[in-house]
């Protein structure tokens, strides 16, 4: 009888390693940048032998795609986190609420805002960003359907994602000009997000009684 294989879990001590890899990566990020990334670096952060770091991660653009779904992670954590529906009564309100949730992650993680919103040119981790914008778009465009009775959107178009790239394209040029999301950015960025909204969604919307 034929069975199906499933992936392995890592093991407790390989694990251990990858985490101890990616906790030395994020601190150079948040230290010196992408630009000072190298595997020597990392290995010489976390304190073991390079090819230690090759045998999990083969390039630095492969580390970089790992943070940057680590990074993801969170976010995806910040669309599924309870939600008061009491604490709003529009969708622009419930979008700001979200929105600072993200915020709140960029604020608190240096190596979400060089790996998101840094001009690094890396085509890698542009690309794994961008497809797990898909997946926080669609989480997003359930979270609201959840509270409100949308209209149709469209099939051809992920307006959720595209909105959110959007705000994080004002939230990079924050980082550029001041090397931090200044809280006047961070409400253009809020506006941004709603005004692209606003071309599919009515300024009302009932909220579902369920919420």
């Amino acid at each position: 009888m034929n069975r199906t294989a499933t992936p392995r879990k890592p093991r407790a001590s390989s694990q251990a390693r990858i985490e101890a890899i990616l906790a030395a990566a994020r601190e150079l990020l948040t230290d010196q940048g992408v630009a000072a990334l190298s595997i020597y670096s990392v290995a010489e952060r976390a304190q073991i032998p390079p090819s230690s770091v090759y045998h999990f991660f083969a390039s630095v653009p492969a580390l970089l795609e790992a943070l940057t779904a680590d990074v993801h992670r969170a976010f995806r954590e910040a669309l599924s986190a309870p939600i008061d529906s009491r604490a709003f009564t529009t969708w622009h309100q419930l979008s700001r609420l979200i929105e600072q949730r993200m915020l709140d992650i960029y604020n608190e993680d240096a190596a979400a805002r060089q790996l998101i919103l840094a001009q690094h040119g890396l085509s890698e981790v542009v690309q794994a960003d961008r497809q797990h914008d898909m997946e926080l778009g669609g989480l997003m465009h359930s979270l609201f359907d959840r509270h409100f009775q949308l209209p149709t959107m469209p099939s051809d178009v992920d307006v959720f994602a595209l909105a959110m790239e959007l705000s994080d394209r004002v939230y990079a040029r924050s980082m550029q000009l001041f090397e931090q999301i200044t809280p006047r950015m961070a409400e253009e960025g809020m506006r941004v997000f709603e005004a692209y909204m606003s071309l599919y969604l009515p300024p009302f919307l009932p909220k579902r009684s369920s919420s």
